[in-house]
């Protein structure tokens, strides 16, 4: 694993990557498992194949905050039960969450695309946004708290 990470080149293969066929989640954990070199398998990119469109279609959480939950999990949440650092793992995908929110106005895929048709360039193009800027705050925390750790 490294945290040396050309956040430009990350962001670049993420949205490679979603515009050339894996979605919003997928792309984000994709990314960020090749910079960051982590031993993750494609299992994880599959458990998060339900998440775009807002949980399947539903139009909740947005993809990309979802798969970039899941990469916060996987650097900073617990393996045993009743391991209290839990509340870290909280703690940021709390600030995940609020600096997803801040960028993009809010989390959910259907308020996101408002007045965009789902397989629009349009939409494709905000979205490829949404992504590249959501691993970037992802690495940005990653970055920050194995640095400091």
């Amino acid at each position: 694993m490294t945290t040396n990470i050309n956040i430009e080149q990350l962001q670049k293969d993420a949205a490679e990557i979603f515009n050339s066929g894996f979605a919003c989640s997928e792309s984000v954990i994709y990314a960020i498992r090749k910079h960051f070199e982590i031993d993750l398998s494609d299992d994880a990119i599959a458990m998060s194949s339900g998440f775009p469109w807002g949980l399947g279609g539903g139009g909740c959480i947005c993809g990309a905050l979802a798969g970039a939950t899941m990469c916060i999990g996987y650097f900073f949440g617990r393996r045993t039960p009743g391991d209290p650092k839990i509340n870290r793992c909280f703690e940021l995908t709390n600030e995940l969450h609020d600096k997803f929110k801040a960028a993009n106005g809010a989390t959910c895929c259907r308020a996101l695309w408002i007045g965009l048709e789902k397989n629009s360039p349009e939409r494709k193009e905000k979205c490829t946004e949404i992504v590249v800027e959501t691993v970037k705050i992802t690495a940005e925390i990653i970055i920050r708290e194995l640095t400091n750790a």
